[in-house]
């Protein structure tokens, strides 16, 4: 990891509903440290510091330095609960690392150079996206902040599948050990006339019912209603 991040926390020791919504009230989010062989640990974290953290893309992937009391912590971001309409952060959940165990965490994929590749270049070609950020496995020390895909020599009928992505040293794709089919799709480039015969293939067939099935009263019926 090239760049350190930052976030400072305080411990707490009041639990419960109550005690959560009082710190929120006071500018403050309650959060929980797990993990690396010690005892849970709970925390809390100053709102605005967290939210301005909270919108760059590192937050979520990369390892965090978590002062808490002085103290700095190496933590990844397990769980983020969110006001359903407020902007506001409710609760975390950060997971200790260890500097000697491998960790798993999901990265983000970036994608460079499809403008300029000859799929991207060509009329009434689409290019999808399949995933958007994928699982690896390798030490805290060569976890990257995200994994580049390149994008320069797509043609139209390629897929990019989880297997051809280039990963730095010591970083591994765990699904991958698991055999072909978990060697998903990244990237696929196609004609839009094959993305719309699809779709309308998929499209549910009319509910309307036939005319000649509609139920007809009964001869009897209708010379009751005379």
């Amino acid at each position: 990891m090239a760049t350190n991040h930052n976030l400072t926390a305080t411990g707490r020791k009041d639990e419960g509903k109550g005690a959560s919504r009082r710190l929120r009230r006071s500018g403050h989010v309650p959060a929980i440290v797990y993990g690396g062989h010690q005892d849970p640990m709970s925390v809390q974290i100053e709102h605005n510091h967290l939210w301005i953290a909270s919108q760059n893309e590192w937050f979520y992937s990369a390892i965090l330095d978590l002062a808490i009391d002085g103290k700095v912590e190496k933590v990844l971001l397990r769980d983020m609960q969110r006001h359903p309409f407020k902007q506001q952060i409710l609760h975390l959940d950060f997971l200790r690392v260890s500097e000697n165990e491998a960790l798993r965490a999901k990265v983000p994929l970036h994608f460079v150079n499809q403008e300029v590749s000859p799929a991207g270049k060509s009329a009434g070609v689409v290019v999808t996206h399949e995933l958007n950020e994928v699982e690896v496995s390798c030490l805290p020390k060569d976890l990257p902040e995200f994994l580049e895909i390149d994008l320069s020599e797509l043609v139209v009928g390629d897929i990019v599948h989880l297997s051809q992505i280039k990963l730095p040293k010591g970083v591994t794709i765990p699904a991958l050990a698991h055999g072909k089919e978990h060697d998903l799709a990244i990237v696929i480039a196609r004609h839009a006339r094959v993305e719309v015969e699809e779709e309308a293939e998929a499209a549910p067939e009319s509910a309307d019912v036939p005319a000649a099935k509609v139920a007809k009263p009964e001869a009897g019926d209708a010379a009751k209603k005379k």
